[in-house]
């Protein structure tokens, strides 16, 4: 990254469909007011799983934001990541067009796709036969389709790519489209993440390794990170999307600017299938060299939206990291966890966090970490416990960690 001048990016539009609001402001506002987002799942019959718990989308419109034909032919996660671009264009006051088509990208990350679809179809095939699937199971299932179909419906023809990284995916994709704005690869890039895998299957699955919350008694408590009773993620579905953009190119066109994004990392533990790293290693190296990127001390960063997944391993490691990348200074900033209230949108959650963290600078308030009513020892740092705080935040984090050991940090600032 030293060959060429870097671009300056910034953030001009956001989007978000998430458990506690379909648009950008009832997210905001439910961040804020640290509404719960989690119940019981109503998607399906959970009564025979050991997890029956999730922070589902409620009252969602698909037609909304798209025509009726479109909406059937589209896995439920691919609808989310479309109907948020369309947002955060509309917020950003971004008309894609023949004379910039070109020059407008989509990368949107999913970590396992349309896999309703494929347990719907999977029915079929064993109750009707291989002639009864349907035509379109295989491009409403794989996890490159929101990004595709988020460019047919927009117009963008630049870059477009999926990153599937866990659940580091949604934010992969937020760091890939500031490398291809810095290297002058496009003027403005639709990206972030998107999830809907509130499904038997995949409720099952992560049930059977272990992961999940089994609060069922209590699904209002049950995502608790950084407490020391926390006992699993709890899933989320929904999405999230930034528009980056070039800042000439934002400021040529007169855009509202949230914020500048300066800093992107990646790292692996190389260590384990589904646990991090004991001690946080890779996830602090992950912050270290996002610092770097952005040419910020640890001294200067305000904020952390922690990946805070409630689970023992994660938000004791990610604390770990934390006071390894930043020092002393971990001690003196805040950092809350805002899947406390969204639940875990896997590749998701990565989209909607940062959104949470540009909207937290341009709003000059932190969201806050709920149901942290007995801190773990290991936690020992500023989580913002249950009242969002009003503060000014020059530099923000965000974290994202992923099955197979993927560490990605985002570093954004006050314009």
């Amino acid at each position: 990254m030293t060959d060429y001048i870097r671009k300056r990016v910034v953030v001009t539009g956001v989007g978000a469909i998430t458990p506690i609001g379909n648009t950008p402001t009832e997210y905001w506002e439910g961040l804020v007011s640290g509404r719960n987002g989690i119940d019981y799942i109503t998607h399906f019959d959970a009564s025979s799983h050991d997890c029956r718990i999730a922070g589902e989308v409620k009252n969602f419109d698909p037609h909304a934001y798209l025509e009726r034909k479109e909406v059937k032919r589209m896995d439920r996660f691919s609808q989310f990541g479309v109907s948020a671009a369309k947002q955060a264009l509309a917020d950003a006051n971004l008309v894609i067009n023949e004379l910039n088509a070109e020059q407008i990208g989509v990368v949107i990350g999913s970590g396992v796709g349309g896999i309703k679809v494929l347990e719907d179809q999977q029915t079929v095939y064993l109750n009707r036969g291989p002639d009864r699937c349907s035509p379109f199971m295989i491009p409403m299932m794989i996890a490159n389709m929101a990004a595709g179909l988020t460019a047919i419906h927009t117009g963008a023809k630049g870059p477009n790519n999926c990153t599937v990284t866990a659940c580091a995916a949604g934010s992969n994709a937020i760091g890939d489209a500031f490398r291809l704005i810095q290297g002058g690869y496009a003027q403005a890039m639709i990206c972030g993440g998107c999830e809907a895998a509130i499904t038997p299957l995949s409720l099952a699955g992560f049930a059977a390794c272990k992961a999940l919350s089994f609060r069922n008694d209590d699904p209002t408590y049950a995502c608790r990170p950084f407490d020391r009773d926390r006992d699993g993620f709890v899933m989320g579905e929904g999405a999230g999307i930034l528009i980056l953009e070039e800042l000439q190119h934002a400021l040529s066109r007169g855009a509202r600017i949230y914020g500048e994004m300066i800093g992107y990392a990646m790292t692996c533990d190389a260590y384990h299938m589904t646990s991090p790293v004991p001690g946080g290693e890779g996830a602090a190296r992950a912050i270290q060299l996002a610092l770097k990127d952005a040419g910020i001390t640890p001294e200067q960063v305000t904020y952390i939206n922690a990946h805070g997944t409630s689970t023992p391993a994660n938000d004791a490691n990610e604390t770990k990291a934390i006071k390894k990348a930043l020092g002393e200074h971990a001690y003196k900033i805040a950092v809350s966890s805002t899947k406390s209230m969204t639940g875990h949108l896997l590749g998701g959650s990565g989209g909607i966090e940062a959104v949470a963290t540009v909207l937290a600078i341009a709003n000059e308030k932190i969201p806050p970490t709920i149901n942290l009513e007995n801190p773990d020892a290991e936690c020992d740092l500023d989580y913002v416990p249950h009242t969002s705080r009003a503060q000014t935040i020059e530099v923000a984090l965000s974290n994202s960690f992923g099955f197979g050991g993927h560490n990605v940090t985002l570093v954004f600032k006050k314009y």
